[in-house]
């Protein structure tokens, strides 16, 4: 489809930029600050010569517009923040630049594409993404327990599980000088609330899990639950927009960074960009391969020797990535290698 009509939508936080551009010509044919509402966006679309394309950067917002112009206008590109501004670089930066700037790209076919995720996987991502920070959440609780009891001198006994049924009692029960019993009681109190709700929405992500027939694929590897089964899933989405392994571990930043000058070429420590979600939970799944068996836990284990702690979970993310990548793009079910002699 060749637009007509290419719109440079620069999103905020309570009204966007918006440029709509003659693509052949590149004459302005509609400008001006739009309020970030159903009406208002809607109307910033009407009436323009047909096929539509607005090209929008990734923001923290951008999902509730594009809700709103799909169906609206024939096309939408997401654009890659910092490609985009590698691209087009300005000293003088205001929206209505930005704007501008986006529907030229748009016009020249120039825009670096950001995956847009199907609905479903945007809805995923949510849930998933919701657990993560309910965790999050309880891990500062569970450190705000310790260190009221290291500024009361109190050391706290060795159980394996400080949060289980008998450190739990331990932390009900201890005697501790005020301010810090009552701290304690209420840091407790939102422990139970925040265990609760995790609880609640890892039977969802359980059930989901179930569901996904893609998920069965690769719940067998070591380490690997529902939750991380899905968040991968989540961040991975379409598995055939990905032509290799090699492109997948990119997108997930894993790839070490590589500099060049004439002749000479070196490698650095991983980019960091991409989906700092996937690479974050394949990084947190390399834990389980410290004393495993099999050629995962034997490559894991080799690395660490060479290598380092460090190297050897980023190098073995990157193996583990490998084999999602090759079980879903196959469809089979992952098994783990033993080299004979274990």
């Amino acid at each position: 489809m060749v637009p007509q009509t290419v719109i440079g939508w620069d999103l905020g936080k309570a009204s966007s930029y918006v440029t709509a551009t003659n693509r052949d010509t590149g004459e302005i044919i509609r400008e001006g600050k739009v309020p970030n509402t159903p009406a208002d966006i809607r109307a910033a679309v009407e009436g323009l010569p047909r096929p539509t394309r607005v090209v929008f950067e990734a923001t923290g917002n951008w999902q509730a517009t594009y809700e709103i112009l799909e169906g609206q206008v024939d096309e939408m590109q997401m654009a890659h923040p910092l490609e985009t501004k590698a691209i087009a670089h300005a000293r003088i930066k205001t929206d209505k630049i930005d704007a501008a700037t986006l529907a030229h790209l748009g016009r020249a076919d120039l825009v670096p594409q950001s995956w847009i995720p199907p609905r479903e996987v945007r809805d995923l991502r949510e849930l998933l993404r919701h657990r993560a920070f309910l965790v999050s959440l309880q891990t500062k609780v569970k450190n705000r327990l310790y260190t009221y009891l290291d500024k009361a001198g109190i050391v706290a006994p060795e159980v394996s599980d400080m949060f289980g049924k008998v450190g739990m009692v331990f932390l009900q029960t201890v005697s501790i000088r005020e301010p810090y019993r009552f701290l304690m009681d209420r840091a407790l109190s939102v422990y139970g609330s925040l265990h609760e709700e995790i609880l609640v929405v890892s039977a969802k992500i359980r059930t989901l899990a179930k569901e996904d027939p893609r998920a069965a694929l690769i719940l067998p590897m070591r380490g690997m639950g529902p939750f991380s089964a899905m968040l991968i899933l989540s961040e991975i989405g379409d598995i055939e927009r990905f032509p290799g392994p090699e492109q997948l571990v990119s997108y997930a930043g894993l790839c070490p960074s590589t500099y060049q000058s004439g002749k000479s070429l070196r490698h650095g420590s991983i980019t960091k960009r991409g989906s700092k979600w996937l690479r974050w939970i394949l990084i947190e799944a390399t834990i389980h391969y410290s004393r495993a068996g099999g050629r995962l836990g034997q490559f894991y284990q080799r690395m660490m020797r060479r290598k380092g702690v460090k190297v050897a979970r980023v190098a073995l993310a990157r193996e583990l990535l490998h084999s999602i990548y090759w079980c879903l793009k196959k469809g089979v079910e992952y098994k783990e290698v033993f080299v004979r002699g274990q």
